[in-house]
């Protein structure tokens, strides 16, 4: 009788975030707070160094309604800290203010990395 190794399924690798890393379907739609722990939109996906295997941004959802009219930023993953009272994403140095001047994220194209990085001090 040969053993297999049995794959974990998708709510296998989603269903505990107690412990320090978290699946990437459970970071999409997780709140994130400004400064002032205000809500100032949800990631909506994420950005991952193909090479080094680490998540470089996180693709913050901004304004809009029912997903009219919203703008997407990338803002670097090491500024965004989780909270557990809020239960989302608190970036201390942003505001809503701020993040409207910010280099806005393009789906599509070539984008220039260092102006997010810039604009954030990164």
């Amino acid at each position: 009788m040969i053993d297999t190794i049995r794959q974990p399924t998708t709510a296998d690798l989603t269903e505990d975030t107690q412990g320090y890393l978290v699946a990437a379907g459970k970071v999409n739609g997780v709140s994130v707070f400004g400064a002032d722990r205000e809500r100032i939109g949800h990631i909506e996906d994420l950005m991952i160094d193909k090479r080094a295997g680490t998540v470089e941004y996180g693709v913050l959802n901004f304004g809009g309604f029912l997903g009219l009219g919203s703008k997407h930023y990338a803002v670097p993953w090491r500024m965004l800290r989780y909270d557990n009272e809020l239960e989302g994403f608190v970036v201390d140095n942003i505001t809503k203010e701020r993040l409207d001047s910010a280099p806005v994220y393009e789906p599509v194209g070539v984008r220039d990395w260092s102006l997010v990085d810039n604009y954030w001090g990164i």
